[in-house]
């Protein structure tokens, strides 16, 4: 079987203890400009234009961030204040919990 998205995107994170914050956001559904905004943020985007492909990396893709679930991550201090600014600046209703987690086991 073939891992899931963000089953790869865990296993690709580095193995060390961290501290910092769970951010879990609420966008409206019904505002598609909203959603393709976090979406982009959040997880990147690639553009193929005249036969070349640029990619823009995510927030997910940042050290000191880990993807925990939908509309969930964690990050460290120093990554809290870019997200922060980007919901509220995007009027995404979020809330914010300190947290510590360890390292990944791998199976």
């Amino acid at each position: 079987m073939v891992p899931q998205r963000s089953v790869r995107r865990a296993r690709r994170e580095t193995s060390r203890a961290l501290a910092g914050f769970i951010v879990t956001w609420d966008v409206d559904s019904g505002n598609p400009l909203q959603c393709t905004r976090v979406r982009r943020f959040i997880f990147g985007h690639t553009v193929s234009t005249n036969g070349k492909t640029y990619h823009y990396s995510g927030f997910v893709e940042h050290a000191g961030v880990r993807y925990l679930g939908q509309s969930v991550v964690f990050v460290d201090r120093e990554r809290l204040d870019p997200l922060r600014e980007f919901l509220r600046a995007n009027g995404v209703e979020h809330v914010i919990s300190e947290a510590a987690m360890g390292r990944i086991l791998s199976n």
